[in-house]
C-alpha cells in the first residue's frame, strides 16, 4: 500500500490545480471560522446585546467546550470543496488515460480502486486535523475560556461527515468519469437535491429525511447555539448511535460500489 500511495503522491506532486484548491480549501476552513469567531466576539462584548446573548446562548460558541462542535459544524459546510479535490485527481486518471498505464504495468484493480479510497480517507483526516488546529485556535482566542477536550467526539463526527463526502465523490468519478459532469452531478446532489428531498421527506413522514446519505452525517454536526432550539422546533431529537451506524452503512456502499464499478467496468 506505501507503494502505491508513493505513486498517487508523484501523480499529484507537480499538479497545479490539485495545490491551489486544497489551499484554498484550508484557508476557507480558517477563514470562514474566523469571520464567524469576529461577529461572535462583537455581540458577546456589545453591553446592549451580549447580556442577552448570554441568557438565550450561554457561553460563546467559539469558548471552550462549544468550540470543537461550532467549528466542526461550520467547516461542514465546505466539505464539497474535499469532494472536488477527489474528483478532479481521479476523473484526469480517465482523461489521460493513467488507469489503463497502471494496470498495464502490474497494478491490479482492486488495489488501484482502493488505493484511490485511502485517498479520500486521508483527504478526510487532513481536514480533521485542520478543523482540530482551527478549534484550538479560536478557542483559545476567547477570553474566559478553559481549555478542554470536552465535546471533541465532534472532531470524529466531522471525520464520518468528510468520508462520506470523499467517497461519495469517489463514486461520482467512477460513474460519469468526466470531471465537469462528475462536479456537476456531485455539487447538485449534495448542496440541492438532498436537501429538497430532505424537506419533502420531513414534511410527509416522521423525519425520514434526516436518515438520506449525507443528511444522515450532516445529523451529527447541528450547531451548538440552536441546537435545543431546533430539536423542540422539529421535535425530533437525534439519535446519535443510529446515525452513526447509519454512516457505516453509507460507507460501506460507497466503499463496494466503486469497488465494484471498477474492477468490472471496459477500461
Amino acid at each position: 500500500m506505501f507503494q502505491l500511495l508513493k505513486i498517487e503522491w508523484l501523480k499529484v506532486k507537480n499538479y497545479r490545480t490539485f495545490w491551489i484548491l486544497s489551499a484554498l480549501y484550508i484557508f476557507s476552513i480558517w477563514g470562514l471560522n474566523y469571520i464567524l469567531f469576529v461577529e461572535v466576539q462583537k455581540v458577546y462584548a456589545d453591553k446592549s446585546t451580549g447580556d442577552v446573548a448570554q441568557l438565550f446562548l450561554g457561553n460563546p460558541p467559539y469558548a471552550f467546550p462549544a468550540v470543537w462542535q461550532m467549528t466542526s459544524n461550520i467547516s461542514s459546510y465546505l466539505l464539497f470543496i474535499a469532494g472536488l479535490i477527489m474528483i478532479i485527481s481521479i476523473t484526469n486518471e480517465f482523461s489521460f488515460k493513467t488507469h489503463r498505464q497502471n494496470i498495464i504495468d502490474g497494478i491490479t484493480r482492486t488495489q488501484f480502486i482502493i488505493t484511490k479510497l485511502v485517498c479520500g480517507a486521508i483527504v478526510a483526516l487532513v481536514s480533521t486535523l485542520f478543523v482540530f488546529l482551527t478549534a484550538l485556535c479560536f478557542g483559545l482566542l476567547q477570553q474566559n475560556s478553559s481549555f478542554s477536550f470536552e465535546n471533541a467526539q465532534y472532531l470524529f463526527y466531522f471525520f464520518l461527515q468528510a468520508l462520506s463526502y470523499c467517497w461519495l465523490a469517489v463514486l461520482c468519478s467512477q460513474i460519469f468519469k468526466r470531471s465537469g459532469i462528475s462536479i456537476g452531478v456531485f455539487i447538485l446532489y449534495t448542496l440541492i437535491i438532498e436537501n429538497v428531498l430532505m424537506l419533502v421527506l420531513n414534511h410527509y413522514t416522521d423525519s425520514f429525511g434526516n436518515y438520506l446519505p449525507i443528511q444522515s452525517s450532516d445529523e451529527l454536526l447541528p450547531i451548538p447555539v440552536f441546537q435545543k432550539a431546533q430539536e423542540q422546533l422539529t421535535k425530533h431529537e437525534t439519535n446519535i448511535t443510529v446515525q452513526i451506524i447509519l454512516v457505516f452503512v453509507y460507507l460501506a456502499a460507497w466503499f463496494f460500489l466503486s469497488k465494484r464499478k471498477f474492477e468490472t467496468d471496459d477500461l
